[in-house]
């Protein structure tokens, strides 16, 4: 196991493309680490850097306390697991997780001829690791459950083994880090739902660093002890899963995180007396026992806009959708273990369109005039920088 380090590491690709801009970052010991954004962000380049599948324009990367920058991939003690299973056409499922020990322990049969007769020593040491091979490909793939399929193609194979198979070739090598690359993509909800537990457990049987690249959000939070949310090559935020959740530090984290997404209103502050709220279309929140943090930005920032999750809006029939707070559902979808209300607000020059989270069985229906309550778990957001004003 080894930690890995990112000092202020950039990539630039040809015609000055920025694909990494100046990432720090450390993935302690035995960490599950993810790297989350969207298509594009950079957390892919991350992690191939880290492997070294791409070189580092400006920066430096550790593994333990080894610099890497000049390391060849293979020298790396990683093991990388594709979107693609990368998987040897011609080769059986056996001898795809047996190779890569193969080639550790003594290559083909003229370099091991040449290491007998220039180094007979270090040559019984390697036959003795290779008599080992099948036993740890078994015991991997046993743990995998792919012990039947040992004999077979990756082409007789379904999507789900091939991942699998994928898997059990980086294991079986016991690196000191495990790079993932979108490595459930490609699989149904089902086996994407099966496959992440068997990663949660594997990690806690193997308690190895682990560096995980996804633009999946539920795996990022099922997975992750800590999650580094990514955009543009820059890093956003970096924290547990709930904290990147319930204080997104900015408007792209609090808008990436969560499904469906936060609610985002443009407004401005008002004072009233000894009263602090925002005011929208159609909307006005009254901050009780955060007013006197917003006071410190009231008179710095007038134009913010405010998010609020789903699941912070309260719900409740109204006889009328002309106050504030009041408006009409425009469409509900069932999802079977909670109901999400489209809401509409304010007039017809200023609409706001809300998402609302509410139980089940909630009597709600396309037309009811509803009054939404606003719960204290609300953000405000500079409006032109995106920063959470919340958290200052």
């Amino acid at each position: 196991m080894a930690s890995v380090s990112l000092e202020s590491v950039s990539k630039v690709f040809a015609g000055d493309v920025m694909a990494v801009n100046n990432v720090s970052l450390r993935v302690n010991d035995g960490e599950f680490l993810v790297l989350l954004g969207p298509s594009g962000c950079g957390k892919s380049t991350t992690l191939r850097m880290i492997a070294g599948l791409e070189e580092v324009t400006d920066g430096r990367i550790r593994i333990g306390d080894r610099i890497v920058n000049d390391v060849a991939p293979k020298d790396r003690d990683i093991a990388m697991v594709f979107q693609n299973y990368a998987l040897y056409p011609h080769m059986s499922v056996y001898k795809n997780m047996a190779f890569g020990l193969e080639l550790r322990y003594g290559g083909n049969s003229l370099h091991r001829t040449w290491k007998r007769l220039t180094s007979p020593t270090e040559a019984a040491n390697l036959a003795a690791k290779r008599r080992g091979i099948r036993d740890a490909v078994r015991q991997t793939a046993q743990a995998l459950k792919i012990e039947h399929l040992l004999d077979r193609m990756p082409r007789q194979l379904s999507g789900g083994e091939r991942q699998r198979v994928a898997l059990g070739r980086a294991i079986v090598r016991q690196p000191a880090v495990f790079l993932f690359d979108e490595p459930l993509s490609n699989l149904d909800a089902k086996l994407r739902l099966e496959t992440r537990r068997e990663l949660n457990e594997l990690h806690q049987r193997l308690s190895t660093t682990m560096v995980y690249v996804t633009h999946d959000q539920t795996e990022a939070m099922t997975l992750g002890e800590r999650i580094v949310v990514m955009n543009h090559g820059e890093i956003q935020q970096i924290g547990s899963p709930m904290e990147v959740y319930d204080r997104p530090e900015t408007r792209f984290v609090a808008g990436f995180i969560g499904s469906p997404p936060m609610n985002f209103i443009s407004g401005s502050l008002a004072s009233e007396g000894d009263e602090l709220s925002f005011v929208a279309g159609g909307v006005k929140v009254v901050f009780g026992e955060m007013q006197e943090q917003i006071l410190a930005i009231l008179g710095k920032k007038q134009a913010v806009e405010l998010g609020v999750r789903p699941e912070d809006i309260g719900v409740e029939k109204s006889e009328t959708d002309g106050d504030a707070n009041c408006g009409r559902v425009s469409l509900v979808e069932p999802l079977g273990d909670c109901k999400l209300l489209h809401v509409a607000i304010g007039s017809r020059r200023e609409i706001n369109k809300l998402v609302c989270k509410v139980e089940p069985r909630a009597n709600m229906a396309k037309g009811d005039c509803v009054r939404l309550r606003f719960y204290v778990n609300v953000h405000l957001f500079d409006a032109a920088r995106g920063h959470n004003l919340t958290l200052d």
